[in-house]
């Protein structure tokens, strides 16, 4: 009796193992085409990311490390940001601009000369024989303003930065991410896949909150996390005050619906952030308002910035830089300049680039 019951059980366990194998299998080798939002964030939290000593910053990448995600190769340099290799002294004549900032920041789904960083150093930089200009990234995916300003103060001040400037998106007003690492969510693509599927279907049928709701329930009266983001703009508008180093809030617009953008009061609420603490606010939406919204992403299900956002973002931002800080930016000679605005305007658009 015992010998027919316990291979019952042996033969079900088996199958289950089987049966799980195969569905594994069909998830990594049958649906994973290189181009899965929810499947690439993961792999790139996996190879990339890890714990960091510091509680506040939460996770930070490992330096030296590296992928392809959204079929872009993606390095991280020694210092574990997505930049070229960099020397923590600044080098004499150089003016440093260090952007603090998420995904948006970090170039998510684009190559590393595309994200705003690198196309807003080559701005400013114009023709010149010598750029004076240096512009690091320090975005990472997933970071939050608490995060930012967090990474700021225990490791990017040591860069020794002329000028800061916060890259704000609206979901910067999340509670910082927590690694959660049960073995399914760290190497099953089974798991990624239909963990995004349900989520998806719960959105669509089943009553969970449209992307629309969930963002402006991140800014309602009294929500925890915004006022921390809140606080965290006063402290490193403090800092930087303190230390003689410039400061720029600017606003990256939510690119799904950009004619009657539907955040108007969050775009406020930043600004008045910047405006209480006496820092210089640019909204980038009006950069982009003219053009399609997927014509501006990385792919056709994911809404991140491709090259030709990011270069109205950067022509921008630089605008505002040298507007605002003139002691610190020179305009690039006139030539360069309008060649720049005219090769942005061409890129605009060219909706079908990619």
């Amino acid at each position: 009796m015992r010998s027919p019951i316990r291979a019952a059980i042996l033969s079900i366990v088996a199958s289950v193992i089987v049966g799980g194998l195969l569905i594994e299998g069909a998830a990594r080798w049958v649906l994973d085409d290189g181009m899965d939002f929810d499947v690439e964030m993961w792999k790139y939290a996996r190879d990339i990311k890890r714990v960091s000593d510091n509680a506040e910053i939460g996770h930070e990448h490992r330096p030296g490390t590296g992928g392809v995600y959204m079929g872009v190769p993606v390095q991280i340099n020694a210092l574990g940001l997505r930049d070229r290799d960099i020397t923590v002294e600044k080098q004499p004549g150089k003016i440093r601009t260090l952007m603090l900032g998420d995904s948006l920041t970090f170039g998510w789904g684009v190559k590393a000369e595309d994200t705003p960083a690198k196309l807003l150093e080559t701005r400013l930089n114009g023709d010149e024989a010598t750029p004076r200009d240096e512009v690091i990234n320090t975005g990472v995916g997933n970071y939050n303003t608490v995060m930012e300003v967090a990474y700021f103060l225990d490791r990017g001040r040591e860069l020794k930065p002329d000028m800061v400037v916060l890259n704000y998106f609206i979901n910067d007003a999340e509670p910082s991410p927590k690694r959660r690492s049960a073995l399914w969510r760290e190497y099953s693509y089974a798991y990624v896949f239909f963990a995004s599927t349900i989520d998806k279907l719960s959105r669509q049928y089943f009553g969970k909150a449209d992307w629309k709701t969930y963002y402006r329930d991140l800014y309602r009266n009294g929500a925890q996390d915004w006022t921390a983001a809140q606080e965290e703009i006063r402290r490193l508008a403090d800092y930087c005050r303190e230390n003689d180093i410039k400061l720029l809030v600017v606003n990256y617009p939510e690119l799904h619906q950009l004619r009657d953008y539907p955040f108007p009061e969050v775009t406020a609420g930043v600004a008045a952030a910047a405006e209480a603490n006496r820092v210089p606010f640019l909204d980038l939406l009006p950069s982009i308002r003219d053009l399609e919204p997927a014509s501006l992403w990385v792919s056709p299900t994911d809404a991140h910035p491709n090259r030709i956002a990011n270069l109205r973002f950067a022509a921008s931002i630089a605008d505002k830089l040298m507007s605002t800080f003139p002691e610190l930016y020179h305009a690039p000679p006139a030539d360069t300049d309008a060649h720049s605005a005219s090769y942005i305007g061409a890129a605009g658009s060219a909706g079908s680039w990619r």
